[in-house]
């Protein structure tokens, strides 16, 4: 009795698949189940023949077919048994024939039955056949428009409660298409965010707002509102606003800001009200919008090149919104953007989003704790040292450092390694900065020795400049579009000198300079370098008014205020003297960097030699040819490199 009480009573429900189950199986059995008759065609000069000789019974003449059936008398379908295959057929008709529109049926039929006697005559039957299968084509249609019609509705109706609540329908096109993660559901913490420290912090008070609001409210205090995450793309910066929906145990509506932008006037400004009003609902809650520059751009800014209504109207209802509830209804904002720059100031005022949170890209301490991170599924080598890792990609964001260590985890695979080593990491670093290897390009012997040459005056000025990047490797084999590279551990600072500047533009045109040298004539390998160079020395004298003629003067918006404006904030006067003193810049670099190779020619010429044997070697390759780098600590000398 017990077994019979666990069991479960079986339950069937309606599935619309089993209606079209059955008319598939009607209509097989219509086409290969019926048993009629197998008339054989004839030609009308037979069936006369056959008419005048008295076997014919009865001929049903279909009109607007142009279509003739007949049937043999019993006792001459014996005689035709060899036009049935030897067997007798038990069904009429017997016999079809077609005939063409100018056919007279009853004329020829009647001229027929005239030679033949009364008693022997064919009985004729003429009529129009109406078609059951061309009914249904014409009712096909109509039926296949009511019933998508009907399943149209039926998907409107559905949502929650069936009251057309849902995301599904095009009633509900103005409802919000927000995911949410109810309480408990996110399962991201502190614990899965490395690095962010300053970052932390600030969101981790967001957090006690949250947890604990009277903590606050009972001194007076308010809750911020908003807050928003400013950063480089990669930076961690939708993980953070997940990892404090995760802390604070509330529910998280995540949405991005193209998903209010539609093609239909007040669709997003409808979208913004309905995210609100289920934001109260589920309150203390976190609303989380990505990327909110794509809603969140200045009003009114280049009106005449690219003005969008529907965008500032779905913006104004988001200031509305943000000002529309209680300031301690628990209900926080959190947004995430790279472009702060042309957020809309209303958007960025006290108020809406009270604090701006600056994630920024890791330093060296923080790389080594997100490598930790992302080296914890990955099947390392014994005593793998994770600090040189970290040393040697300086710059790289939090998905750039998850890259590396799932791009490292296959090129250890692809060499059928039973471990992840040193080399691999390295190489994985070469391939997401520099692109393939591409081993089958076809380099003439005169291209490979000029490519050595030019790799060869970068890393010979930048190792014999103290304050140019410090060389790890220098390389000739082809990656993506570049013949060659030269790869440097930069420092991390926050301010750089204008010497400091120099140096590191006499490194970039080292090998263009080099060229000249050893081939007469500069080549357009130097492209990339001549761009980056332009674009420093420039910014040296219209940026940080590092120039003495155009003085201490910058000519950068910070704000965007400018926006399309075509003209220059300068005079004609002052931009033929920029123009000069630009030129007259990268000429004092150009020969500050010939002085320097022309003295060091002989370690210059080795240094390439070197290259051309090994094609690619390391900073203590270079070391052995100019000694120690000068102004180099020892933590930035590569060790072990290779």
């Amino acid at each position: 009795m017990a077994e019979n009480k666990n069991k479960k009573p079986i339950k069937f429900t309606f599935r619309i698949s089993w209606i079209y189950f059955l008319l598939l199986i009607g209509i097989g059995w219509m086409f290969f189940n019926q048993d009629g008759a197998n008339p054989q065609k004839e030609e009308w000069a037979e069936v006369q023949k056959q008419w005048l000789d008295g076997d014919i019974q009865e001929v049903v003449f279909i009109r607007n077919k142009f279509e003739g059936r007949i049937t043999m008398r019993p006792d001459s379908v014996a005689a035709y048994a060899s036009k049935f295959g030897g067997e007798i057929p038990k069904k009429s008709p017997h016999f079809t024939f077609l005939v063409s529109g100018s056919f007279n049926a009853e004329e020829m039929f009647g001229d027929l039955n005239a030679q033949l006697p009364e008693d022997s005559q064919v009985k004729v039957i003429i009529e129009n056949e109406e078609s059951f299968w061309s009914t249904i084509e014409w009712l096909f249609f109509p039926l296949m428009l009511l019933v998508l019609w009907f399943f149209m509705f039926r998907g409107m109706g559905r949502g929650p409660g069936g009251s057309g609540g849902g995301p599904g329908g095009i009633f509900n096109v103005g409802k919000s298409t927000g995911k949410l993660a109810e309480k408990g559901e996110t399962q991201v913490t502190f614990k899965d965010v490395a690095g962010l420290y300053g970052a932390k912090d600030e969101v981790m008070e967001i957090v006690d707002f949250l947890k604990n609001p009277k903590k606050y409210t009972t001194l007076g205090g308010k809750i911020p509102k908003g807050a928003l995450l400013v950063g480089p793309p990669g930076t961690g910066k939708t993980l953070l606003a997940k990892a404090v929906a995760g802390e604070a145990n509330v529910p998280f509506f995540s949405i991005s800001g193209s998903d209010f932008v539609e093609m239909f006037v007040g669709v997003g400004a409808s979208r913004v009200r309905d995210l609100f009003r289920q934001a109260k609902e589920k309150a203390p809650c976190i609303v989380f919008i990505d990327e909110i520059d794509a809603v969140g751009r200045a009003r009114g800014k280049n009106a005449g090149f690219s003005s969008n209504d529907e965008r500032e109207n779905t913006l104004n209802q988001l200031l509305t919104e943000m000002d529309g509830f209680g300031s301690n209804s628990g209900v926080i904002i959190l947004a995430a953007t790279n472009r702060a720059d042309i957020l809309d100031k209303a958007l960025m005022r006290a108020g809406r989003f009270d604090r701006q949170i600056h994630v920024e890209l890791p330093d060296l301490k923080e790389r080594m704790e997100i490598f930790q991170v992302h080296l914890r599924n990955l099947k390392l080598e014994e005593n793998f040292d994770l600090e040189f890792l970290a040393k040697h990609t300086p710059g790289f964001s939090g998905a750039d450092i998850a890259n590396v260590c799932n791009e490292a985890a296959l090129t250890a695979a692809r060499k059928n390694k039973s471990a992840i080593d040193k080399q691999d990491f390295l190489d994985a670093v070469d391939r997401i900065i520099g692109g393939l290897e591409k081993k089958s390009k076809i380099i003439t012997p005169e291209e490979k020795k000029s490519i050595a040459h030019h790799e060869a005056g970068h890393a010979t000025v930048s190792w014999l400049l103290p304050h140019a990047n410090p060389l790890f490797k220098v390389t000739i084999v082809p990656r993506g579009h570049a013949l060659g590279a030269a790869w440097y551990l930069p420092e991390e600072r926050q301010l750089v000198t204008k010497e400091q500047l120099i140096d590191e533009m006499c490194s970039l045109i080292g090998g263009r300079v080099a060229e000249e040298i050893i081939n007469g004539q500069p080549s357009t390998g130097a492209l990339n370098d001549l761009e980056r160079l332009t674009k420093m020395a420039y910014g040296m004298v219209t940026y940080y008014g590092m120039s003495e003629q155009v003085g201490h003067l910058s000519f950068y918006d910070s704000t965007g205020a400018r926006g399309y404006d075509l003209t220059k904030p300068y005079s004609e006067k002052t931009a033929e003297l920029i123009d000069k003193e630009v030129k007259e810049l990268i000429q004092m670099i150009h020969d500050r960097t010939l002085k320097i190779l022309t003295d060091n020619k002989e370690g210059f010429l080795a240094l390439a030699t070197v290259l051309l044997e090994k094609e690619v070697i390391f900073a203590e390759d270079l070391e052995n040819i100019f000694g120690p780098r000068v102004g180099a600590k020892k933590e930035e000398t590569p060790e072990e490199a290779n």
